[in-house]
């Protein structure tokens, strides 16, 4: 291919590259100070992620050396879990971050996402077939094969790499939540699933999420996203923006938390959050590739604001 030596389409380029970023920029500012006017009608309802601090700052998961991706907390146990694509793998962390142990996962190609549904159940995200798996994970679980177990493919908008990325079970209403990472972003809710009863097929309707207000999506891309069940909020993680947002149900942005080198105690930038979990007693995980995990924990005075 022959090198375009015009400065004008360079510079338009430049431009256009500008523009975007000039403007993401600008709708994060707008709601960011939006979000935080509504303090008083969202402090007790809601996580409220501007009262959150760092507590556990990149700290380097020992045992795992790359392509940590994905996070969900397990609430019978009090541990996480998280996906590994390269070899595939399932890892369980402390919530100090501390590795507990490694699962093989075969016959996954790209598993991005990994989300707790109940007893030893996990649904599983792989980017490579566009697919959801259905995996019991039991105490003594060492390897897992998906060849032949339950699954669910997603062909809509199939873009290599830039696919399904995340997953989040919400219990409360028996649906799934899927986040495509971009080209376009998207979240997806996948209802009329048995997750239990595998065996008799799923009847399925897929619907999107989309935010109340069409703008409010000024993430450059989506990598993970978490249902928070006690405030019925729904948390997206962007890997590209660094950021965290809470929605309210009706996809009201609430509270914006930038991962940002100055912000919410943080030494550093967050380089590369790939995973978000959120525990029982409301703190907020989040891993970054190859191996750093971090904890967010509510202030005092936010803590005692909440419900």
């Amino acid at each position: 291919m022959r090198f375009i030596r015009k400065p004008w389409f360079w510079a338009t380029v430049v431009l256009a590259i500008l523009f975007v970023w000039y403007f993401k920029v600008l709708a994060l500012g707008y709601y960011w100070a939006s979000t935080s006017l509504g303090a008083t009608e969202w402090q007790g309802r809601s996580l409220w992620l501007p009262g959150y601090r760092v507590a556990v700052e990149a700290h380097p998961v020992k045992g795992l050396n790359r392509n940590a991706s994905g996070l969900t907390f397990n609430v019978k146990t009090g541990t996480l879990f998280t996906v590994i694509n390269r070899p595939p793998q399932i890892a369980e962390l402390t919530t100090d971050g501390e590795l507990l142990r490694i699962i093989e996962l075969e016959g996954a190609g790209d598993p991005e996402g990994i989300t707790y549904v109940q007893d030893d159940t996990y649904v599983i995200s792989d980017e490579h077939s566009h697919a959801m798996y259905w995996v019991q994970i039991q105490p003594d679980t060492a390897r897992i094969s998906v060849a032949g177990k339950s699954r669910l493919g997603l062909s809509i908008d199939t873009v290599h790499n830039s696919s399904f990325e995340g997953v989040s079970w919400d219990s409360t209403q028996n649906r799934l939540f899927v986040v495509k990472e971009k080209l376009p972003l998207r979240v997806l809710v996948v209802t009329g699933l048995d997750v239990f009863n595998t065996s008799q097929g799923f009847n399925i309707d897929i619907s999107e999420w989309k935010s109340s207000r069409a703008a409010s999506l000024f993430m450059s891309d989506l990598s993970s996203i978490t249902m928070h069940e006690p405030t019925g909020n729904l948390l997206l993680l962007s890997e590209e923006s660094a950021l965290v947002v809470e929605y309210a149900p009706d996809g009201q942005p609430i509270g914006v938390m930038p991962l940002w080198r100055g912000l919410h105690g943080l030494q550093h930038k967050v380089p590369q959050p790939e995973g978000l979990a959120v525990g029982s007693d409301g703190a907020i995980y989040v891993l970054s590739e190859p191996n750093l995990f971090y904890r967010f924990e509510k202030t005092r005075t936010a803590a005692g604001t909440s419900r």
